[in-house]
Protein backbone atom coordinates (compact mmCIF):
# COMPACT_ATOMS: atom_id res chain seq x y z
CA UNK A 1 0.00 0.00 0.00
CA UNK A 2 1.44 3.41 -0.96
CA UNK A 3 1.83 6.28 1.81
CA UNK A 4 -0.97 8.39 0.14
CA UNK A 5 -3.14 5.08 0.15
CA UNK A 6 -2.45 4.67 3.88
CA UNK A 7 -3.64 8.02 4.30
CA UNK A 8 -7.02 7.90 1.96
CA UNK A 9 -7.56 4.22 4.45
CA UNK A 10 -6.63 6.18 7.89
CA UNK A 11 -9.68 9.20 6.89
CA UNK A 12 -12.23 6.90 5.36
CA UNK A 13 -12.33 4.90 8.77
CA UNK A 14 -12.85 8.86 10.52
CA UNK A 15 -15.86 9.05 7.77
CA UNK A 16 -17.76 5.47 8.07
CA UNK A 17 -17.35 6.09 11.56
CA UNK A 18 -19.29 9.21 11.69
CA UNK A 19 -21.66 8.09 8.79
CA UNK A 20 -20.92 10.34 6.11
CA UNK A 21 -21.76 9.33 2.57
CA UNK A 22 -18.70 9.69 0.30
CA UNK A 23 -17.27 8.47 -2.71
CA UNK A 24 -13.89 8.76 -5.02
CA UNK A 25 -14.28 11.07 -7.93
CA UNK A 26 -13.04 9.97 -11.34
CA UNK A 27 -10.92 12.48 -12.93
CA UNK A 28 -10.26 10.50 -16.14
CA UNK A 29 -12.66 10.44 -19.48
CA UNK A 30 -15.63 12.42 -18.20
CA UNK A 31 -14.48 13.21 -14.50
CA UNK A 32 -12.46 16.47 -13.96
CA UNK A 33 -8.98 16.61 -12.71
CA UNK A 34 -7.79 18.55 -9.89
CA UNK A 35 -11.24 17.42 -8.04
CA UNK A 36 -10.34 16.36 -4.70
CA UNK A 37 -9.44 12.81 -3.92
CA UNK A 38 -12.68 12.16 -1.35
CA UNK A 39 -16.41 14.10 -1.94
CA UNK A 40 -18.38 13.85 1.01
CA UNK A 41 -21.65 14.74 2.47
CA UNK A 42 -22.63 15.13 5.90
CA UNK A 43 -25.76 16.31 7.10
CA UNK A 44 -26.28 18.46 4.44
CA UNK A 45 -22.91 19.92 3.92
CA UNK A 46 -20.21 19.55 1.40
CA UNK A 47 -17.05 18.01 2.96
CA UNK A 48 -13.73 17.31 0.17
CA UNK A 49 -10.62 15.71 1.20
CA UNK A 50 -7.28 15.76 -0.26
CA UNK A 51 -5.37 13.39 0.49
CA UNK A 52 -1.34 13.85 0.37
CA UNK A 53 1.71 11.76 2.13
CA UNK A 54 4.40 13.44 3.61
CA UNK A 55 5.40 16.58 2.54
CA UNK A 56 3.64 17.00 -1.00
CA UNK A 57 1.56 19.72 -1.63
CA UNK A 58 -1.77 19.89 -3.94
CA UNK A 59 -0.80 20.60 -7.24
CA UNK A 60 -1.87 24.18 -8.84
CA UNK A 61 -4.78 22.27 -10.65
CA UNK A 62 -5.54 20.72 -7.47
CA UNK A 63 -5.42 24.16 -5.32
CA UNK A 64 -7.76 25.72 -7.91
CA UNK A 65 -10.33 23.84 -7.50
CA UNK A 66 -9.77 23.36 -3.37
CA UNK A 67 -10.14 27.51 -3.75
CA UNK A 68 -13.62 26.84 -6.12
CA UNK A 69 -14.96 24.64 -2.92
CA UNK A 70 -13.84 27.15 -0.49
CA UNK A 71 -15.87 29.62 -2.22
CA UNK A 72 -18.79 27.77 -2.62
CA UNK A 73 -18.84 27.44 1.52
CA UNK A 74 -17.71 23.98 1.40
CA UNK A 75 -15.57 22.06 4.00
CA UNK A 76 -12.15 21.09 2.29
CA UNK A 77 -9.26 20.01 3.94
CA UNK A 78 -5.34 18.68 2.93
CA UNK A 79 -4.96 15.86 4.72
CA UNK A 80 -1.57 13.71 5.36
CA UNK A 81 -0.26 11.52 8.55
CA UNK A 82 0.48 14.38 10.30
CA UNK A 83 -2.98 16.14 10.26
CA UNK A 84 -5.78 13.05 10.22
CA UNK A 85 -7.17 14.73 13.60
CA UNK A 86 -8.65 17.71 11.03
CA UNK A 87 -10.84 15.20 9.24
CA UNK A 88 -12.77 14.51 12.89
CA UNK A 89 -12.56 18.20 13.38
CA UNK A 90 -14.83 19.02 10.12
CA UNK A 91 -17.47 16.86 11.20
CA UNK A 92 -17.16 17.71 14.86
CA UNK A 93 -17.80 21.61 13.59
CA UNK A 94 -20.69 20.84 11.37
CA UNK A 95 -22.49 18.82 14.51
CA UNK A 96 -21.73 22.20 16.14
CA UNK A 97 -23.49 23.87 13.41
CA UNK A 98 -20.68 25.82 12.21
CA UNK A 99 -19.94 26.82 8.41
CA UNK A 100 -16.37 26.39 7.13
Amino acid sequence: MTPEAKVKKKVVDVIKKNGAYYFFPATGGYGRSGVPDIVCCYRGMFVAIECKAGSNKPTALQEAEIYKIGQAQGFVRVINEDNIANVQAVFDTINKGLTP
